[in-house]
């Protein structure tokens, strides 16, 4: 008896059917913990954290890849992203640019209550350049600020089961980059200008782009928020932290994403380059080490600024996804890797370099991504964290080592494959942060009193309005005497 052949079934539903098939299998293998063949003797994080930090430029710790060391770069990497999720983005809010929590529930409201640190200070910054992207107001014309926008936070570890697990007390500064970024790249393509920021042993020849220095440096008089400049309100927040914590064994950590690491970078210039990490014994060794864990961020300085961040034994450790054009901007034409006629291309006004130790990682590489052309899913801070947690090594499998959900990739961008059912652009307030009144109304809870509150110090006492907080005119950086900050702007 002959055989019948079988019918030939829909071709296009079942090689949608293989491939989701194939997919999750994927997903489960990339989900299986990966097993050593030769076990490593147990290292606990209080025992080599200065070799996290960066002591020895992390030199045999990227490839392979550091089983601690990639928990540490996801969990900075975790407090830039909360400068994200805390920022309110909404221009139908009142409070649209400062942030939707207060100073002390910002972690709570973020989910990261459990991080063992306290927010000491909010940082505000105001803008003398038109920052698309960046910069966020309310359509209604009464707002809480006209010139200030929320930036970040500073936080010090306080937990003292953290603390003991670090090895030491950290301080972390967590800046703000933007979401959308091709416009800033626009704005921020200028020129380099001196730093100028120490004014007692002057560098003239560190140069830093003048879009970053000038967001860095600007202050509005007419704003409370942003009277004194995100750089005086790091470093006088960061002077009464190491005062109140001398004598303890401390490290200065500062991350950030996108343009928000370019102010890590430079903040951390700046902290060095006027020595408040130093001992009082001026010796490198005792100083209190400076470590900057930078996700797809843009080029900075000059060569000399490189240089002189090496002489001041800065770590930089660069997170970039290698479709990335954020990493590549500024100096397309004239950077590190131009090596002819250097020292007459190090002298132009357009020539920057990057600094630091660089981690690629592919976002190709990923079975839970899906294709893409969409630049901004290339640049998302919760991909690249995403792909921290999958990363071993340069041309290994791509394994997720972590519980880090997956579905955290769409919480900003629309990159999950779809058979996920994980909804794009997700994370939202629970009815667009409207509440019911007593009336049945619909309305925007108040949040004035929340902005203004975080604002004040941790003694309740304003930032911006007694002088007893402003840096004294006659204060000593390394020793030696010179002029208030605010009075050098």
């Amino acid at each position: 008896m002959k055989e019948r052949a079988l019918p030939v079934r829909n071709s296009a539903a079942q090689t949608e059917f293989l491939s989701n098939t194939l997919d999750a299998l994927d997903v489960q293998e990339s989900t299986e913990p990966k097993i050593s063949e030769a076990s490593k003797p147990e290292r606990n994080l209080e025992d080599i954290w200065r070799e996290i930090q960066g002591a020895n430029n992390w030199e045999g710790l990227l490839d392979p890849m550091d089983g601690i060391l990639r928990k540490e770069i996801i969990r900075y990497g975790e407090f830039a992203q909360a400068c994200y999720d805390g920022f309110d983005f909404d221009p139908f809010s009142k409070y649209c640019g400062s942030c939707k929590y207060h100073r002390r529930e910002l972690f709570q409201g973020v989910g990261m209550s459990d991080y063992g640190y306290e927010v000491t200070k909010y940082l505000y910054a105001t803008s003398n350049i038109n920052l698309t992207g960046l910069f966020q107001k309310p359509r209604v014309q009464k707002m809480w600020s006209t010139h200030a926008n929320w930036m970040g936070f500073i936080a010090v570890a306080t937990d003292e089961k953290e603390i003991k697990r670090l090895g030491r007390r950290d301080i972390v500064i967590a800046w703000r980059g933007t979401v959308t970024y091709l416009e800033w790249i626009a704005d921020l393509m200028d020129y380099l200008r001196p730093a100028e920021l120490n004014y007692v042993h002057p560098h003239p020849d560190v140069k830093i782009e003048s879009g970053f220095l000038s967001l860095y440096t600007a202050r509005e008089r007419d704003c409370r928020f942003c009277k004194s400049s995100a750089r005086d309100q790091v470093l006088s927040e960061l002077r009464r932290l190491l005062q109140k914590y001398k004598g303890e064994q401390l490290s200065i950590t500062i991350t950030g994403h996108s343009l928000g690491s370019a102010l890590a970078m430079l903040s951390a210039y700046d902290i060095a380059e006027l020595g408040l990490n130093q001992s009082e014994s001026d010796d490198q060794a005792d100083s209190i080490p400076i470590t900057v864990f930078s996700f797809a961020g843009p080029r900075v300085g000059n060569a000399a600024f490189k240089d002189r961040c090496e002489e001041l034994g800065l770590k930089f450790l660069r997170v970039v996804n290698v479709h990335d054009s954020v990493p590549k901007v500024p100096g397309i034409l004239f950077n590190e890797t131009f090596k002819m006629m250097k020292q007459w291309i190090d002298k132009l006004p357009w020539s920057y370099c990057h600094v630091g130790v660089k981690l690629v990682l592919d976002h190709t590489q990923s079975p839970f991504l899906k294709p893409t052309n969409d630049p901004s899913c290339f640049h998302n801070l919760e991909a690249h964290l995403h792909l921290l947690d999958g990363y071993h090594g340069r041309g290994q499998r791509f394994c997720l080592t972590s519980r880090r959900d997956p579905a955290l990739v769409n919480k900003s961008c629309d990159f999950l494959k779809e058979h996920h059912l994980v909804p794009p652009f997700w994370r939202q307030d629970a009815n667009k942060g409207l509440i019911q009144n007593s009336e049945g109304r619909w309305v925007q809870p108040e949040r004035i009193r929340i902005i203004e509150e975080s604002h004040m110090d941790p003694d309740h006492h304003e930032t911006v309005s007694h002088s007893e907080n402003q840096v004294r005119p006659d204060v000593a950086i390394n020793g030696h005497s010179q002029p208030s900050f605010l009075q050098q702007l």
